[in-house]
């Protein structure tokens, strides 16, 4: 923790570091978690996508792409808030800033791709498709991360 703070500050530092880490209970619980419900869809035989199943049903069609889309849905935004509770609690210094960001857009890039394929499939016509709330709480994930980050290097950059 950074020296020399008062009392508010390390308030604020304790409240992003436990924020943090309720992420790491939250990203898994949205990998279960259904993302839309799809009915009659291509590559899709369940009727509730999850990260998980959607990434399983890519895997079976095309292994490259199921590869991609688990780093950018699985581990992009676990290793980066491993990585920053790993710099709240001092085991990491500010140097690996830059890296957390990279890994935050990448993780958003995931949100943009489930999306991006939700809005095709509904031009397509074929079938129905509903967001779930899965994809709510990933996205929330997401952002919660970002701004996590965000205060993070504010916080370092003060001290």
């Amino acid at each position: 923790m950074p020296t020399g703070t008062n009392i508010s500050s390390k308030a604020a530092w304790s409240g992003l570091r436990y924020s943090n880490l309720v992420l790491l209970f939250l990203f898994p619980v949205s990998w279960f978690a259904p993302l839309a419900n799809a009915g009659l869809l291509p590559y899709f035989l369940r009727s509730d996508i999850s990260v998980l199943t959607g990434i399983a049903s890519l895997y079976e069609s095309d292994i490259f792409l199921a590869v991609v889309v688990a780093f950018f849905a699985l581990i992009a935004p676990i290793g980066k808030t491993i990585m920053l509770a790993l710099m709240h609690f001092n085991r990491i210094g500010p140097r690996w800033l830059p890296l957390l960001g990279i890994l935050g857009k990448l993780a958003m890039a995931d949100v943009f791709l489930i999306a991006l394929y939700i809005v095709l499939a509904k031009g397509v016509g074929v079938g129905r498709i509903e967001t779930g709330w899965g994809l709510y709480l990933f996205t929330f994930c997401v952002l919660a991360s970002l701004v996590i980050t965000e205060l993070t290097k504010r916080r370092v950059r003060c001290s």
